[in-house]
């Protein structure tokens, strides 16, 4: 019974489609989508041995359907509320989460979350001269976690670190509009992603970084035109939502 469990499974790899695979299928005739490989699957650890292990969320592009989940499950654990003096899961509202979804027209979805950057550059152009005891500058990387944080008493509000991030990288890291502070950078959740633990169709991981991956450090823009190219044969878009 197992063997005959296991050559059915087998046989079913190569029938299986993601909903996103379905959704293209319909809005193109309902002729079969081939999808040119899995992202992110492929090359060697790039880290100077030594370094600490940096790790990140992972997007699958062709899994994501755009349902926001991983926005809301994001806000609810980085924006907790406390009732009675005790602290429980937040409202999850969207608009705090540390997680963007972009989504195009036509259907290309591109959830954008911090890299993980091993160069840091957001923290490279932070102007506030390093602290003399920790050697941190306003912008730094957490030695427990490796997440990148912000001493809200020590910036000077100057958006120069989210500057960097959209000219080199993902553009994640988003000033707060009263302030010029920056917010939005990923906590990982203590190493427990929620996005990635609540995502309801599989399209996010929680991984080693790896700049061999395609698509790592793009900006969503260029993703999207990647994808569409792909998908669609058009590299152009209606929009963004």
């Amino acid at each position: 019974m197992d063997r005959e469990k296991k050559e059915t499974d087998r046989s079913n790899k190569g029938t299986n489609f993601t909903r996103r695979e379905f959704i293209k299928g319909i809005g193109i005739g309902g002729g079969a989508v081939v999808l040119f490989g899995q992202f992110g699957v492929h090359g060697l650890a790039w880290a100077l041995s030594g370094d600490p292990q940096l790790k990140m969320v992972l997007v699958d592009y062709a899994k994501c359907t755009g349902c926001r989940t991983c926005e809301a499950a994001c806000s609810s654990r980085n924006r907790p509320v406390s009732i009675d003096h005790q602290e429980l899961p937040g409202l999850g509202n969207p608009r705090y989460a540390n997680i963007r979804v972009h989504s195009f027209n036509p259907d290309v979805d591109v959830p954008s979350v911090c890299a993980m950057c091993a160069d840091t550059p957001c923290v490279k152009a932070c102007p506030v001269d390093p602290d003399s005891k920790t050697g941190r500058r306003a912008l730094y990387r957490d030695q427990a976690t490796h997440t990148i944080y912000n001493d809200p008493g020590r910036c000077i509000g100057c958006r120069s670190c989210a500057k960097a991030c959209a000219g080199q990288r993902t553009g994640v890291i988003i000033p707060n509009p009263a302030t010029g502070k920056p917010e939005r950078m990923c906590t990982l959740c203590g190493g427990d992603p929620q996005c990635v633990k609540r995502c309801p169709f599989g399209a996010l991981s929680y991984v080693e970084v790896r700049r061999d991956r395609k698509f790592y450090g793009l900006g969503p823009e260029k993703i999207a035109a990647e994808l569409g190219k792909s998908w669609y044969g058009i590299a152009d878009f209606g929009g963004i939502k």
